[in-house]
C-alpha cells in the first residue's frame, strides 16, 4: 500500500529535492506497474519474516507474526523524520486511482445512459482479483510445491525424512503469501486514495486470522466463507447492539458491544466446531489419492 502511495502520489516530490527536479507533479505510476514490484518486495519481507520464525509453529507463529505486523506499523507511524518518507500518522493522500482500459475507475461512469459509481467499479475490479486469487491458490495446492506443503503440515519429520527442503519450502510459503497481501495493499492504496498506519491495525490482522480459523485451515472454501461470514456478521449484529444499548441508555458502546458479541460468536464456533465451519477434508487420504 505504501510502495503504491510513495509511488503514485504527489508525496516524495513535495517532501525531496531531488524527485522534485525529475517530476515536479510526483511519480504517478500506473497501478499495473507497481503491483509486480509489490508483489516482490512483499515476498522479499515475508521471507525475511519467516527466516527466524522457522522453527515456530501453530499459535506461537501467530503470535509472533502479529507481533512483527505491529512492529512495522510502530515503524511506519514514525518514519517522519528525520527524512519524511510516510509522513508518519498523517499518512499519505492524494493517490492516484485505478485506471482499466483508459477507463478512472476513481470517477463514475456513463454507461447507455446509466450511471456507474466508483464504489460499483472497484467492487467488480476486486471480485475478478479474488477469482484470480482463488484460482492460482487451487493451482498452487495441486502442484507439486502444494503436495509438499501438505506433506510438511501433516508431519514436518515425515516429510524431511522423504527429501522435501522443509526450510525452503516454508520459507516459499511466507514469500507467496507476503506477495498476495502485497497486491491487495497497492489495490487498497488505490481504492482508499490515502494510506496511513492506522490502515493497518492489530484488529485487522486479528479479523484475517480469525477469518482462516473460523472457515476452515487449510479449506479455500472454508476460508471463503469464513471471509464472508466475518465480514459480513459486523452489520448482522448492529441490529443486535443497538437495542441492547438503548435498554442501557446509550451507557454502552455500540462499536465495542460489536467486537464483544463477535468475540462471543468465535467462542462458540469454536467450540463446537474446533476445526471451523467448513474445514478440509481428511488430510491423510486426501494425500494418499493424490500420491
Amino acid at each position: 500500500a505504501y510502495l503504491f502511495g510513495l509511488l503514485a502520489s504527489p508525496h516524495l516530490a513535495d517532501n525531496f529535492a531531488a524527485v522534485a527536479a525529475m517530476f515536479p507533479e510526483g511519480m504517478h505510476i500506473s497501478l499495473w506497474l507497481v503491483i509486480p514490484l509489490a508483489a516482490l518486495l512483499a515476498a522479499f519481507f515475508g521471507a525475511l519474516l519467516g527466516a527466524p520464525t522457522l522453527k515456530l509453529r501453530g499459535d506461537y507463529l501467530a503470535i509472533v507474526t502479529l507481533g512483527f505486523g505491529e512492529i512495522i506499523r510502530i515503524f511506519l507511524n514514525n518514519l517522519d523524520h528525520p527524512a519524511n518518507l510516510t509522513n508518519g500518522p498523517k499518512g499519505i493522500g492524494q493517490i492516484d486511482s485505478v485506471k482499466v482500459f483508459g477507463v478512472n475507475l476513481g470517477r463514475t461512469l456513463e454507461v447507455f445512459g446509466y450511471d456507474i459509481s466508483s464504489v460499483t467499479l472497484y467492487y467488480y475490479l476486486f471480485l475478478v482479483l479474488v477469482l484470480v486469487s482463488i484460482v492460482i491458490c487451487y493451482r498452487l495446492q495441486d502442484s507439486r510445491i502444494g503436495r509438499a506443503w501438505m506433506a510438511i503440515r501433516e508431519d514436518e519429520i515425515a516429510a524431511k525424512a522423504m527429501g522435501i527442503n522443509t526450510r525452503n519450502l516454508k520459507l516459499m510459503a511466507f514469500a507467496m503469501g507476503a506477495s498476495f497481501g502485497g497486491v491487495s495493499g497497492a489495490m487498497f492504496g488505490a481504492f482508499q486514495g490515502f494510506v496511513s498506519p492506522e490502515s493497518f491495525s492489530l484488529m485487522e490482522s486479528v479479523m484475517i486470522v480469525s477469518m482462516v480459523v473460523l472457515g476452515g485451515i487449510g479449506h479455500i472454501p472454508g476460508v471463503i466463507l469464513g471471509a464472508v461470514l466475518l465480514s459480513a456478521l459486523p452489520e448482522v449484529l448492529r441490529y443486535v447492539a443497538g437495542p441492547l444499548q438503548a435498554m442501557t441508555d446509550g451507557r454502552l458502546d455500540s462499536a465495542i458491544l460489536r467486537q464483544l458479541l463477535i468475540a462471543l460468536a468465535m467462542i462458540i464456533i469454536m467450540l463446537l466446531r474446533p476445526r471451523g465451519l467448513w474445514p478440509a477434508p481428511d488430510h491423510g487420504k486426501s494425500l494418499t489419492q493424490k500420491t
